[in-house]
């Protein structure tokens, strides 16, 4: 009961940190485009490490192989089919600024919120494989969510929409992550023997979330500081998990 508390509570904080780049963003306005590359490739970096250094490995010598290739797989399949379906589309029918501006803060909204569920369950599965690595995917995804929340809110906020449904989008945003974990929970409890294929279910979510979203968006906002923050994210999150104890 203790575990699901504290899994609960840190996956909790990550997600309101989408509340609180919404925040920032309200309060003081669109920040430059280099911090935003830095941070996008920040998250992107800290979570290839994560990837590459705890989750892949953990797994690896968990399950057997076969189990831990079709996790990987099937976890890039999943982000891979919800980022199709959330492309915007292209209608024939002409809309406005505002209207653009709603429609592609809205598609990032739901974005996120499918985002933050495998995201979750990687909190979940992280600490149930070894204690303190769910408190560093957490902290992994708190930094990833952070430029999200302000991704969110910038168009929502030239679009006009009023500040206090901005501020409720983004906290009920937040929530999916622990609903994410709670769901990784119940999936370890009901398939027995599963931790290897949760593992890297979300190692292979969280890669294509990096290849496919944070490092493309960050090198379309700043290529030197996305290159600076992938880096420092990676190396700086690499050195701190291969100190944790195992």
């Amino acid at each position: 009961m203790q575990d699901l508390f504290e899994i609960f509570r840190i996956s909790t904080v990550a997600g309101l940190a989408t509340t609180l780049g919404s925040l920032l963003v309200l309060l003081f306005g669109k920040p430059q485009e280099r911090i935003l590359a830095s941070l996008l490739a920040g998250a992107g970096g800290v979570m290839l490490a994560v990837v590459s250094v705890d989750l892949l490995p953990n797994a690896w010598k968990i399950g057997p192989p076969p189990q831990v290739g079709i996790g990987c797989a099937l976890g890039l399949l999943f982000m891979f089919l919800a980022d199709r379906r959330l492309k915007i589309p292209r209608d024939s029918l002409p809309l406005s600024r505002r209207q653009r501006l709603r429609r592609v803060g809205l598609l990032v909204a739901t974005g996120i919120a499918l985002h933050d569920i495998p995201e979750g369950m990687a909190i979940a599965v992280s600490q149930e494989a070894a204690p303190g690595l769910g408190l560093l995917i957490a902290a992994a995804i708190t930094l990833h969510n952070l430029p999200e929340g302000m991704a969110t809110t910038a168009p929502l906020s030239m679009a006009h929409i009023r500040w206090w449904k901005i501020l409720l989008l983004n906290i009920g945003i937040a929530f999916f992550t622990p609903l994410g974990a709670m769901l990784g929970l119940l999936a370890l409890e009901g398939v027995k023997n599963s931790l290897a294929f949760f593992l890297a279910f979300a190692a292979g979510a969280m890669a294509f979330l990096v290849f496919a979203e944070l490092i493309p968006l960050a090198r379309e906002r700043h290529p030197r500081y996305a290159l600076l923050g992938g880096t420092i994210g990676f190396v700086f999150f690499a050195i701190v998990s291969m100190l944790l104890p195992a």
